[in-house]
Order: structure tokens, then sequence, then C-alpha cells
């Protein structure tokens, strides 16, 4: 069983809205720092957000005021909301749990923000 499991990628219209979900193991998710990042064709992956256990949440500067990371304890789910996306929202978005030197990733999930 994957660690990280991921949903909610598309195709979204420039100014739409979309919502990503990694859940994970009870373990993962009461022990990580758990975040998304994304990877666009011919780019190094970045950081988009994360969130500690404690819900302290950091943003990249290319998505900081446009999106939301969050945490679900009851369902061992991390969620990254994004407004207003824009054509160079478009990546590979991938969740990420990091404890010390473990680190784990979900497979993907495809964003394309396109009209």
């Amino acid at each position: 069983q994957e660690p990280l499991v991921e949903s909610g990628g598309g195709l979204v219209q420039p100014g739409g809205s979309l919502r990503l979900s990694c859940t994970t193991s009870g373990s993962i998710f009461s022990n990580y720092v758990l975040g998304w990042y994304r990877q666009a064709p011919g780019e190094q992956r970045e950081v988009v957000a994360l969130i500690t256990i404690g819900s302290t949440s950091t943003y990249g500067d290319s998505v900081k005021g446009r999106a939301t990371i969050s945490r679900d304890s009851a369902k061992n789910t991390v969620y990254l909301q994004i407004d207003d996306l824009k054509p160079e929202d478009t990546a590979v978005y991938y969740c990420n749990a990091r404890w010390g030197i473990r680190v784990h990733w979900g497979q993907g999930t495809q964003v394309t923000v396109s009209s």
C-alpha cells in the first residue's frame, strides 16, 4: 500500500479553483510534516505548501495568497486548495511527508490549467 495517496487533479480553467487531497496512515499523519510540491515539464520540483503537526503552514512564493493547506486528523488527510489558477500552475503535484531523514512521496497528480 502506498504511504501517500493523492486525488483531485485534472483540467481547470484559468481563474478557477481546485482542491487536492492526500490520504496517509495514522502514523505518518501524526508524526510527519506534510506538504505539496509540484513539477512542471523541464522545471525543478518546487515546494507549494507545507503544514506541521501543529498546523503551522508555509507557502511557496508562486502560490502565496492563493493557496490554503489544511489537515483533517479524522481522515488522516491533508488538503491543498489553490484559487485563481493560472496556466503557470500547470504541473504534476506531489504529496510529501517528511520526518527527519524519513521522506515519502505520492505518485503525483496532474493539474492542467487551460481554457
